[in-house]
């Protein structure tokens, strides 16, 4: 018989304080809540907050340029934008992601391929990325996905071999490192998110890194009218190439820049309250029979956006679906089962993402589309469907009694169904 251990709600994550307030409100009282202007001049990098945000994000990350954006999908899509390719050419990603991170290589014509994960990291695999390249592959898009950095080295010499650039989609994972390196900063483009339930945030908004001139030099472009203002720059001033220079308003808005600040300030202690609370639950479930608790690479540090769960279906003998409604049953709200398999989508499947005529598949008749087939990427299909679950951290702040309760309810269900400890 399933007990109620706990009967009220986690309290909700939120990292904004009284200095975010002030921030805001100063902003308001100066009328400037944005100085961007779609033409070439100083109104063309943003106002005061936007700049200095900039800045400060570029001096925390340790690189030559942060751009800011008014989400990270926007983020995306200039990235993969400023890379100059043509139609119909293909971007590895991973198909364990959020939706955006193929939707922004749809964005401009080009085909997304899908590689499997890590069986341990849940990042993409780069041994699957290899089996993948073709003629018409031209980069990769690495997500770092929960919390940790994918395998970037292996990576940045597939990049080296195969003449690709490497995007860090590193959105979930701010202030981890990997190598001694921040996530994101390594690859040719990367960059986080500022959405609501990160670990920092503005309410929207996104921070692309680079430390190439050309391609940061495209990115704001992309993210102000870049159509535009290519016509009012001086010759020394314009990139080296005017590819795919569509510009948008993907511009950040001035409160949204002083939040940020902000929150930049708090990023260490945050994330470092993350880890501890991760190793609490580490240490209180490691040894429960057929539960695999999160690994983190020797190279890595982890800051858990979210903190995944495997289970031994075969050994404990029941399936998922059990265990997580009784867990839920016991107390512990939110669990999520799963996470995503983009390559099954619906848009995947018709391919009927610009109307009828197939683009941007039809424009590359090589493409092989067993890719978006059911089995082409086992271990993310299997942990979806089947063995993996998830604790949203990210959606909640937990004190030490907090995590202690999660303990007992993991213990309380492992005792309802008789099984020991390892």
């Amino acid at each position: 018989m399933v007990e109620k251990i706990r009967k009220s709600p986690f309290e909700r994550y939120n990292s904004i304080g009284q200095e975010e307030i002030d921030a805001a409100q100063k902003v308001l009282q100066s009328s400037v809540l944005s100085a961007f202007v779609g033409t070439w001049g100083e109104g063309f990098s943003g106002g005061s907050e936007v700049r200095a945000m900039e800045g400060e994000f570029a001096e925390f990350f340790k690189v030559k340029h942060a751009i800011s954006v008014n989400s990270w999908t926007s983020g995306l899509i200039a990235a993969v934008g400023a890379l100059g390719l043509d139609p119909g050419d293909e971007v590895i990603v991973s198909t364990w992601t959020m939706s955006a991170s193929a939707t922004a290589i749809l964005h401009w014509n080009l085909i997304p391929v899908f590689a499997d994960i890590d069986p341990n990291t849940y990042c993409i695999d780069p041994d699957s990325v290899r089996s993948l390249i073709s003629s018409r592959t031209k980069a990769i898009m690495a997500v770092d996905i929960f919390g940790q950095s994918s395998d970037t080295e292996a990576l940045l010499k597939l990049c080296q071999e195969f003449n690709l650039k490497l995007i860090s989609d590193s959105a979930q994972s701010p202030n981890a490192f990997r190598e001694e390196k921040l996530v994101g900063t390594s690859s040719h483009i990367g960059g986080i998110s500022l959405n609501y339930h990160k670990h920092i945030h503005c309410g929207e908004g996104g921070v692309i890194f680079t430390n190439d001139d050309q391609l940061a030099l495209r990115m704001k472009l992309i993210r102000n009218h870049g159509e535009v203002v290519l016509r009012d720059m001086p010759n020394s001033e314009l990139p080296e190439s005017t590819v795919n220079i569509i510009g948008f308003n993907f511009r950040l808005g001035e409160i949204e820049a002083a939040i940020a600040r902000e929150q930049l300030l708090k990023l260490e202690i945050l994330t470092k309250r993350r880890e501890q609370i991760a190793q609490k639950l580490n240490d209180g479930l490691k040894d429960l029979k057929g539960l695999i608790t999160p690994f983190t690479e020797e190279t890595n540090t982890h800051v858990y956006y979210m903190y995944p769960l495997r289970l031994n279906i075969e050994e404990l003998g029941v399936d998922r679906e059990v265990i997580c409604s009784s867990l839920e049953e016991a107390g512990l709200f939110g669990v999520e089962r799963g996470y995503e398999n983009l390559h099954l989508l619906p848009i995947y499947q018709k391919r009927d993402a610009y109307g009828k005529s197939g683009i941007p598949w039809s424009l590359n008749p090589s493409f092989n589309i067993s890719n978006y087939s059911k089995g082409s990427c086992p271990i993310a299909e299997e942990f979806n469907d089947i063995s993996l679950f998830l604790l949203p951290l990210c959606a909640y702040k937990l004190d030490d009694e907090d995590v202690e309760d999660i303990i007992k309810i993991f213990h309380h269900i492992w005792k309802v169904y008789g099984w020991k400890s390892t």
